[in-house]
């Protein structure tokens, strides 16, 4: 689907969007994935509902009273036995929403970071056939306090992101995300936990489905905002990427690596002749460092083209 422009457009793809004058008929589901929001998880649905056909709350083996208290607001409810992560749950909704026949999905937490009200904006391109995934970034809008160590891990995270998809976007770990029935049925990965966003990123891009993102606004003034250690979870979703990179693009990432391992070697050895220069004696460490890391790095060059021969071969035979 083309991904047009509405109104005016920022970088990266982004649109100001004005929703259409006439009503649309496209069923629509948002789904919640949450785990031990009982105080926030009620007033979240009762807002969501005013904006869709469906919600559906993804209980992830919560032990507080989540079930209970998004049954009485009004969502349906799907629990799972045991905590799946993120990416557990939001395949769970995904599948609810394939299943039940939706035209179209809205992505949001319920920990109340997202605004509800916000979703027509969000979900505005997606019902009006004018794109098939849409974004709600947090660093498209200039009323957003985010905390200075989030903004650094949120760009490392999106950074690396795009250089896996190939695709610019300026907030790749918003979880409040529209999704088409096209895109529901295109994203496949098997995704375990935060990961989630940066592969359905990844996965769509890959095949074809445009992205677009609108200005959204956030709060992390909420109950249980430290449930997830923030570093670990930088952390573990970085090394997601990465996995990922090696195998979409595993020339990229062996070929930086062995560019890096060069670059090491290169100084060692240069600091080793300096010193073999001035006293006539090699230093045994810098040496064998150097050596090892040269190695390295043209090892790991090689792989890498190596790898995406084979890779360029499978993707012209499948």
């Amino acid at each position: 689907m083309e991904n047009k422009r509405i109104g005016g457009a920022h970088a990266f793809g982004t649109v100001i969007y004005r929703p259409a004058q006439t009503p649309s008929t496209k069923r629509s589901l948002a789904a919640i994935p949450c785990y031990n929001e009982a105080v926030t998880i009620g007033s979240v649905v009762l807002q969501t509902r005013k904006y869709v056909d469906e919600v559906l709350v993804i209980d992830d083996g919560s032990t507080d009273d989540t079930r209970a208290i998004a049954l009485e607001a009004g969502a349906k409810v799907i629990t799972h036995a045991v905590n799946r992560g993120k990416g557990g749950a939001v395949r769970t909704a995904l599948k609810y929403a394939q299943d039940g026949g939706f035209d179209f999905v809205v992505l949001l937490d319920g920990d109340g970071q997202h605004d509800p009200n916000e979703i027509p904006a969000l979900a505005g391109p997606v019902r009006e056939g004018k794109a098939d995934f849409v974004i709600g970034s947090r660093f498209l809008s200039n009323t957003n306090r985010i905390p200075k160590y989030r903004q650094l891990g949120q760009t490392v995270l999106t950074a690396m992101t795009n250089l896996s998809s190939r695709h610019a976007t300026t907030d790749s770990q918003s979880g409040f995300r529209a999704l088409s029935r096209s895109a529901i049925e295109h994203f496949t990965m098997d995704s375990k936990g935060y990961n989630v966003e940066s592969d359905m990123i990844t996965s769509l891009t890959e095949q074809g489905i445009p992205i677009m993102e609108v200005p959204i606004s956030v709060t992390y003034d909420v109950p249980n905002k430290h449930k997830k250690n923030p570093i670990t979870h930088g952390f573990g979703v970085l090394r997601s990427i990465l996995r990922a990179m090696e195998y979409s693009n595993p020339f990229l990432t062996f070929g930086i690596a062995g560019l890096v391992a060069l670059v090491g070697g290169i100084t060692f050895g240069v600091t080793a002749l300096s010193t073999y220069a001035a006293t006539a004696a090699l230093p045994f460490w810098e040496s064998l460092v150097g050596g090892i890391f040269t190695l390295l790095g043209i090892l790991s060059l090689m792989a890498g083209i190596t790898l995406r021969y084979v890779a360029m071969t499978v993707r012209r035979m499948a």
